[in-house]
C-alpha cells in the first residue's frame, strides 16, 4: 500500500475531538459532564410540540427546499429585524444549515483558498481550526489573554497581511464568555473596511448574554456587504440536538456559502425547520426567563468553584466558565481534566485545546452551567474535595 498517511495530512493532529473524548470518559466513569455545553432539560413544550406537529402533517418528512423550508426562512428574517435591526430578504439572503457547525464549513470551504490567511479569535471553538484547514487555508490567531480576555485592536491591525482572506470572530465568545463591545467591533469593522476583508461572525450564543450587551457587526458601516453572520436554534431554544442553522448575508455571499453547502448535508432537519420556526416568534419573556435562569446557574456555579480553590473569569455571555487552576497547585489543564472524573466524579473541558498558543491556555479549563440546578449543587460539593 502507499505509504502515505490516510487522513489527509491538512487534518493532521485533529483527531476524536476533546469533546468526544471527555464526553466517553464522563459516561465511563459516571461523572457529572460539565464539559460539553448541551442542556439537560428540552426547551419549551410549545416548540417541541410543533415539531411533533409537523411530523404528523408531512412537513419535511421528504427533502426539504435547499436553503431551507420559506417558513423558517422568514422567521429568520424576523428575528433579524426584530432583535438586531437588521432587514434580509428570505429568499436570497438567508440560508438554513444542519447546525451552526455546518454553517461555518460551508462559509470557511466557499470563501477560503489555499493560501489565504484567517485571524480568528483565540481560543476558538475546534471546527474552525478544522475547517480553515479543509480548505487550504491558514489561521492567525488573535490571542484573548487571562484575565480580561479582550482583543488587542492594536495586535490585530498588525496580523493583517496582503494575504488575510478573512475575520472570524466569536461574540458572545466560546469558552471566554467575552461579549465584544461596540466600540471593539467598530474598530474591527474600520479595519475590514480599510482593508476590504471579509468578516465571518459566529453568534450562536447571541441571546445568552449576562449584563453586556449583543452587537451585531453586520449592522455597522460598511459591513453589511462583506459580513457573514451565523447562528442557529441549538443554544436559544434547548434543542441542541435537531442541529438547525443559519446564515445571513449579501445575496452574492449566500449564493457563494449555498454553493459549498449543497455538497455537505444538501438538506437536513425537514420538521424541526418548521418547530424553530415557531420558536422564533416566541415572545420577549421566554428570551429575558432564559436569561435570567442561566445568570442564576452562571452565579451558582461561578460561586463553587471559587469555593473550590480555582480561580474564576466570570463570563458575560455563552454557557461557560473558564477558570485557572493554578491556585489549586496544578498546571497542566489537559493532565488536570483527564484526572478529574477519578478524583471528584466531574468531567471539564482544558482550555489548551482552542489554542495554538498551548502556553496561554495551559492552565485554563471550561466548565458548563446550562444544567439542572441540583447537578450543579453536586457537582460544586464534589469539586470542594479538591
Amino acid at each position: 500500500m502507499d505509504t502515505r498517511p490516510l487522513l489527509n495530512r491538512r487534518l493532521a493532529g485533529m483527531g476524536t475531538t476533546i469533546f468526544a473524548e471527555m464526553s466517553a470518559l464522563a459516561t465511563a466513569t459516571g461523572s457529572i459532564n460539565l464539559g460539553q455545553g448541551f442542556p439537560d432539560t428540552d426547551g419549551p413544550e410549545e416548540v417541541r410540540e410543533a415539531a411533533v406537529r409537523a411530523l404528523r402533517e408531512g412537513r419535511g418528512n421528504q427533502y426539504p427546499p435547499g436553503p431551507g423550508v420559506p417558513e423558517l426562512r422568514t422567521a429568520i428574517a424576523e428575528h433579524q429585524q426584530r432583535f438586531r435591526g437588521l432587514s434580509y430578504d428570505p429568499d436570497t439572503e438567508v440560508l438554513v444549515t444542519a447546525g451552526a457547525t455546518e454553517a461555518i464549513a460551508a462559509t470557511l470551504l466557499a470563501l477560503l483558498e489555499p493560501g489565504d490567511e484567517v485571524i480568528a479569535l483565540e481560543p476558538f471553538y475546534d471546527s474552525y481550526a478544522a475547517c480553515i484547514a479543509m480548505a487550504g487555508a491558514t489561521r492567525v490567531p488573535l490571542t484573548l489573554r487571562a484575565p480580561h480576555f479582550r482583543p488587542d485592536l492594536d495586535e490585530l491591525r498588525s496580523l493583517i497581511t496582503p494575504r488575510t482572506r478573512l475575520l472570524l470572530i466569536n461574540t458572545p465568545h466560546n469558552p471566554t464568555g467575552t461579549v465584544l463591545t461596540a466600540e471593539e467591533l467598530a474598530a474591527v469593522a474600520a479595519l475590514a473596511v480599510e482593508h476590504d476583508l471579509l468578516v465571518v461572525t459566529d453568534e450562536v450564543y447571541e441571546h445568552l448574554v449576562f449584563g453586556a450587551t449583543h452587537h451585531p457587526i453586520a449592522a455597522l458601516p460598511g459591513m453589511r456587504e462583506r459580513t457573514v453572520t451565523i447562528s442557529s436554534a441549538g443554544k436559544t431554544f434547548s434543542f441542541t440536538g435537531w442541529k438547525v442553522g443559519w446564515v445571513t448575508a449579501s445575496p452574492a455571499l449566500v449564493s457563494a456559502v449555498r454553493t459549498a453547502k449543497q455538497y455537505l448535508t444538501y438538506v437536513s432537519a425537514g420538521p424541526f425547520q418548521y418547530a424553530v420556526a415557531e420558536a422564533l416568534r416566541l415572545p420577549d419573556t421566554y428570551f429575558d426567563t432564559l436569561r435570567a435562569d442561566l445568570l442564576r446557574k452562571r452565579d451558582l456555579l461561578v460561586d463553587g468553584l471559587a469555593a473550590a480553590g480555582f480561580r474564576v473569569f466570570t463570563p458575560e455571555g455563552t454557557y461557560f466558565v473558564t477558570t485557572d487552576i493554578t491556585p489549586l497547585g496544578e498546571k497542566d489543564g489537559i493532565d488536570f481534566c483527564r484526572a478529574l472524573p477519578g478524583r471528584c466524579g466531574v468531567v471539564a473541558i482544558p482550555n489548551a485545546v482552542f489554542y495554538d498558543d498551548a502556553d496561554a491556555g495551559r492552565s485554563l479549563v471550561r466548565f458548563t452551567f446550562c444544567k439542572r440546578d441540583e447537578v450543579l449543587q453536586e457537582a460544586v460539593t464534589r469539586l470542594r474535595q479538591l
